[in-house]
């Protein structure tokens, strides 16, 4: 009988246990649900903030473009043609910020010419400064400056990479390929594989 009554007692505490357990789930649901019920509006009211928040103006953009590195007019007017349908706007914004010294085609070729002077040779960098619609006199003194040091960066180029004159025709021209492929024109290509050097050249 003791036995029994042990029995069902125990029975008794673990379903009370289990109310208990079942309880305190519940008010842990609640007050996470209150909880994000409290948070909601805030969220609400941060994205209805954000949303009236002035945009940015055209030339606002522009100085942020031109804070990163220099561009071309040309550029940088295609970067900002989708931010306003004023394309007179649009032009006078530029005007001023070439007559303020914000933008400039010579400081964007200069800033071609050094990334690029150490890797590529002129006919690839011409052919950059025109797709950013450099005038032309800016691109002939780019073109005639360039020139003066063709040789003498191509050839950096090549020792890097190869370093040996070739020995067969078939890695003469691979090498003739790659010189190439990075905008040197065929004379200083010649020049390069036949081991002609700097001071000969320049005789």
């Amino acid at each position: 009988m003791r036995a029994g009554r042990a029995n069902r007692a125990g029975r008794s505490d673990r379903s009370n246990s289990g109310v208990l357990a079942t309880s305190e789930s519940a008010d842990r649901f609640q007050r996470s649900s209150e909880l994000r019920d409290e948070g909601a509006p805030s969220a609400r009211s941060a994205t209805t903030a954000e949303s009236q928040r002035p945009a940015r103006s055209l030339k606002g953009r522009a100085l942020a473009y031109l804070s990163r590195r220099e561009y071309s007019r040309a550029e940088l007017s295609r970067k900002l043609i989708p931010f306003t349908d004023d394309a007179d706007a649009l032009e006078a914004l530029l005007d001023s910020l070439v007559r303020d010294g914000w933008l400039s085609d010579a400081r964007f070729a200069e800033s071609v010419i050094h990334r690029r002077a150490a890797r590529l040779g002129t006919t690839r960098i011409v052919s950059e400064l025109r797709r950013h619609a450099v005038g032309d006199t800016l691109i002939e003194e780019v073109n005639a400056q360039l020139r003066e040091t063709e040789l003498a960066r191509a050839r950096a180029v090549w020792r890097k990479k190869y370093g040996e004159l070739p020995t067969s025709s078939a890695e003469r021209a691979r090498q003739a390929r790659f010189l190439a492929a990075r905008g040197f024109s065929m004379a200083i290509i010649g020049k390069i594989l036949k081991g002609v050097d700097d001071d000969w050249a320049e005789n």
